[in-house]
């Protein structure tokens, strides 16, 4: 009887040992973005030439594991107003009704539904993107650069990841009246995302 009880325990033991390696495996990564280090970038053409710009203002929840990507997500707010290409007349004139109507519609959003793995540290979030009042699905590809141990804040881990996606302004109606024409801003606008991420290495 003693024997069958040592045994008992120890398969008990066991399995709950493992349980707890298997929890703190696939246990939930969250994120915070490092803005020092980090940008929201976007690119569109005015007549030939390719005009850039960012948005200086934004906040994102990044649950991200590349190894439990069911339960990873991505929940980012632009603020409109946070709007920067370099010429102040112009970032009024985008804030207006006339392009984002930064006063009735203030937050650019992307919530994610679901994470996939196209390639190796290669990843798209599909989900919702929402600017004004329109709401559209969209597919963000992204590239994890990579996860490591960070050497100036002892208990943390950064990573970096890039994402690029092309969007038509028309879309979303940005630019109304005489700016819906693409004969002055082209219609495609390239939104270019490079974010330094810091977690706590207990997070993991």
């Amino acid at each position: 009887m003693r024997t069958l009880n040592k045994i008992t325990t120890y398969l008990a033991v066991t399995i709950f040992a493992l349980s707890t390696i298997a929890m703190a495996k696939y246990a939930m990564t969250s994120w915070t973005i490092d803005k020092a280090h980090s940008a929201v970038n976007f690119e569109v053409t005015h007549f030939f030439t390719p005009v850039n710009g960012q948005f200086n203002d934004y906040e994102a929840t990044v649950n991200f594991d590349p190894e439990n990507l069911e339960e990873s997500m991505i929940d980012v707010k632009i603020m409109v107003g946070s709007i920067d290409t370099k010429n102040e007349r112009r970032d009024g004139h985008l804030r207006t009704p006339d392009f984002f109507n930064a006063e009735k519609w203030p937050h650019i959003t992307f919530k994610s539904s679901n994470i996939e793995r196209t390639g190796e540290n290669e990843f798209v979030a599909n989900g919702t993107l929402t600017i004004k009042d329109v709401s559209k699905d969209i597919e963000l590809p992204f590239k994890l650069l990579g996860i490591m141990d960070n050497p100036m804040k002892e208990g943390t881990k950064v990573a970096g990841i890039t994402a690029s996606t092309t969007l038509d302004r028309t879309d979303y109606t940005v630019g109304t009246g005489d700016w819906a024409s693409d004969a002055v801003i082209g219609d495609e606008v390239t939104v270019d995302l490079n974010l330094e991420l810091n977690s706590s290495a207990s997070g993991e």
